[in-house]
């Protein structure tokens, strides 16, 4: 027998880190910073543009005022709620990819609660309006949850089939349906303005920043709480890590799974109701779309941590307020800056993976 046939085989496989280094991190990170800055340079070259022109503007209508801040954190503040409704969730393992719909349910919520609590104290007005939001987020979660709990239904099945439903289901209320602002000669998809009294309170004198960025703030503060500082964090994150052991615990799991969502839906319903009742002022869907989809690679770019939910959440709200400025100022062509949103989020991503696993070779006889 040769000694190539006694060799034993080996392969590659992937497996987590168990001590993450800080310093490995930052270096994957700042990888991902700069191969997505060089491959934007090139896309925005290939196209004609003055790269340094384009960054500038870009960096310009992000950061570089007063103004461009506000405009960053305005739009950073619905991405930051759905990354963060993506951190509880798939902290626990459960993977909903129904943020999407959550925002849309919140909307519709919050602007039924609109209309059915008017006439009522300003406070209490605009109060019930935001728990009208929170409960529609949270009740489209809860059934994804009871379908998985007590049908065993799979959770990203559910939650897609509900995001079509919920945006099907608005799309005939504005489009024809009892909330369509209808004009003397067209039929809008949107409803009419929302009364002044259900508005959320601005910030800074701006038109822009609102009251939801301090929600996003908050609810930062409360995920990171709930994960790391209570009971139910433990038994999200072990639901995460070793459902089984949970279980031998004695924990009903199923209950969890339905706290998780519920959780998970109501920050998701809360960006709805930010957009609608802080930025447009009136139910449309072209305000909301995408929300959800996109705080999905928000959190997981954020390391499914509050804390880099909300650092990516800013850097991308910078991306999409300093969008404007590349088209005005640089004459960057309007499609290049989704493509290029697109680049460091794909670069970003795998600097997560990197950060969070590792290759290793394993030989057939190990375990």
């Amino acid at each position: 027998m040769s000694s190539a046939a006694t060799q034993p085989r080996t392969r590659l496989t992937i497996e987590r880190r168990l001590n993450r280094n800080a310093g490995w991190t930052f270096t994957m990170y700042l990888s991902a910073t700069l191969i997505g800055l060089a491959l934007s340079a090139l896309l925005l070259w290939t196209s004609g543009a003055d790269v340094a022109k384009a960054f500038s503007a870009l960096l310009k209508g992000a950061f570089g005022s007063q103004k461009a801040w506000i405009g960053t954190l305005s739009k950073a503040t619905p991405l930051i709620l759905t990354g963060l409704a993506t951190v509880v969730a798939f902290r626990a393992q459960v993977w909903s990819i129904g943020q999407e719909g959550q925002v849309y349910a919140g909307a519709m919520g919050a602007y039924l609660g609109c209309l059915v609590f008017a006439g009522l104290p300003v406070a209490l007005y605009l109060s019930l309006i935001i728990l009208s939001g929170i409960i529609g987020g949270a009740l489209l979660g809860t059934i994804a949850a009871v379908l998985k709990d007590r049908f065993d239904v799979n959770e990203i099945i559910s939650t897609v089939m509900m995001n079509y439903l919920i945006v099907f289901l608005l799309s005939y209320l504005i489009g024809g349906g009892p909330w369509t602002e209808i004009s003397s000669t067209v039929v809008y998809q949107q409803t009419g303005p929302v009364p002044d009294a259900s508005q959320l309170p601005q910030l800074l004198g701006s038109k822009k920043l609102h009251l939801g960025f301090l929600f996003a703030m908050a609810s930062a503060v409360v995920c990171y709480v709930l994960l790391e500082k209570t009971p139910l964090g433990y038994e999200i994150r072990a639901l995460g890590y070793n459902p089984v052991a949970l279980a031998y615990r004695g924990t009903n799991i199923g209950r969890t799974i339905i706290m998780v969502m519920a959780i998970s839906g109501a920050i998701a319903g809360l960006a709805g109701v930010s957009e609608i009742f802080g930025t447009s002022h009136r139910l449309r869907s072209d305000t909301l779309y995408g929300l959800g989809y996109t705080g999905i690679i928000i959190g997981m770019i954020g390391g499914l941590r509050p804390l880099g939910t909300v650092v990516a959440g800013i850097i991308f709200g910078g991306l999409a307020s300093g969008a404007l400025y590349m088209k005005l100022l640089a004459k960057v062509p309007s499609a290049l800056v989704p493509a290029m949103e697109g680049i460091l989020m794909l670069t970003f991503l795998c600097a997560g993976v990197a950060a969070h696993y590792r290759l290793v070779r394993v030989g057939d006889g190990d375990v």
